[in-house]
C-alpha cells in the first residue's frame, strides 16, 4: 500500500482560523487575518478543536493517491459520500496481468494462500479468453460500420474489456485519488481508524491520519477513533481496548 499526500489547502490553520473569527468578531473581510500570527492561529484553532466547533474545517482541503490497495477498500471509501474521487477504470485499462491484495490472514495460512493464488491466477485466463471472445465476434461488426482494421480492434478490445472485466474479484489491486474536506476526514477517522474497521482500510486511515497531522498537528490534534474524546460507540462490539487506543493515537 502507498499512501501519498499531493496536495493541500495552504496555511490551512490560518485559512481555518479566519472562518472561525468571522463567526466570533465584528471584523470585515479586510482585516479578517489581522493579528493572526502563527501563535494566535494555534491557540484559536485549539479552542476550535476543543469545543467541538467543526464548521470552519470544511474551508481545507486534503487530496491523496493511493495504490496498491483492493476494490474492497475503495468500495468502502466511497460510502465517504462528502469528498471526491477519481479512480483506475477497469473499462477502459486492459489489464494484462492484474495485481491483487492477498488479505494477512490468508498470506500466513499456506493452503488458504495456495489456494488463493489460484483462484487469482485463474481469474486472469477468464479475463483473457473473455477479451478474446468478445473482441473477435465485436471487430467484425464495426468492420462492417466502415472502420479500417485497426480502428477496429480498438473499438473491439475496449468494448470486450467493458464486459469481461464483471469476472475480476474484490482482490483486484486498484488506485484512486480522494479530496476531504477536514471535517470529513475528522468523520473519516472517527470509523475507520477503530479497531473494529475493516484491516485494509484501518491501514490507510491511520497513515492518512499521520500525513495530515504532518501538516496541520493542531488541526488534527484530537483526531482517530471516537474513543478518542468520548466512550466507545460500539457497545458490546466494543474492543475493549479504549486505553490502549487512545494511547497508540495520541503518538501518531
Amino acid at each position: 500500500m502507498k499512501v501519498k499526500l499531493i496536495a493541500y489547502t495552504p496555511d490551512a490553520e490560518k485559512v481555518v482560523a479566519s472562518a472561525a473569527k468571522l463567526c466570533y468578531s465584528a471584523v470585515g473581510v479586510d482585516e479578517i487575518q489581522n493579528n493572526l500570527t502563527e501563535k494566535n492561529t494555534e491557540k484559536f484553532v485549539n479552542m476550535l478543536m476543543d469545543i467541538g466547533h467543526e464548521s470552519p474545517i470544511e474551508h481545507v482541503s486534503y487530496t491523496f493517491a493511493i495504490e496498491g490497495v483492493s476494490r474492497v477498500l475503495t468500495h468502502q471509501l466511497v460510502r465517504h459520500r462528502l469528498a471526491s474521487y477519481s479512480q483506475q477504470s477497469q473499462r477502459y485499462v486492459k489489464l494484462e496481468q492484474f495485481e491483487y491484495i492477498i488479505p494477512p490472514e490468508i498470506k500466513k495460512n499456506d493452503i488458504a494462500k495456495k489456494i488463493f493464488i489460484e483462484a487469482m491466477e485463474n481469474d486472469q485466463k477468464y479475463y483473457n479468453k473473455l477479451v478474446d471472445i468478445l473482441a473477435k465476434e465485436h471487430i467484425e461488426t464495426f468492420i462492417k460500420e466502415g472502420n479500417s482494421e485497426k480502428k477496429a480492434m480498438s473499438l473491439a478490445t475496449k468494448k470486450a474489456i467493458e464486459d469481461a472485466r464483471f469476472v475480476f474479484p474484490n482482490a483486484c489491486e486498484t488506485k484512486i485519488v480522494f479530496t476531504m474536506n477536514a471535517r470529513s476526514l475528522m468523520n473519516f477517522f472517527k470509523h475507520r481508524c477503530c479497531n473494529r474497521a475493516q484491516w485494509e482500510i484501518r491501514e490507510m486511515a491511520i497513515e492518512v491520519l499521520r500525513q495530515v497531522k504532518s501538516v496541520s498537528p493542531v488541526l488534527f490534534k484530537n483526531a482517530g477513533p471516537s474513543c478518542m474524546n468520548g466512550i466507545c460507540p460500539e457497545g458490546n462490539m466494543t474492543c475493549g481496548k479504549i486505553n490502549e487506543v487512545r494511547e497508540k493515537f495520541k503518538n501518531i
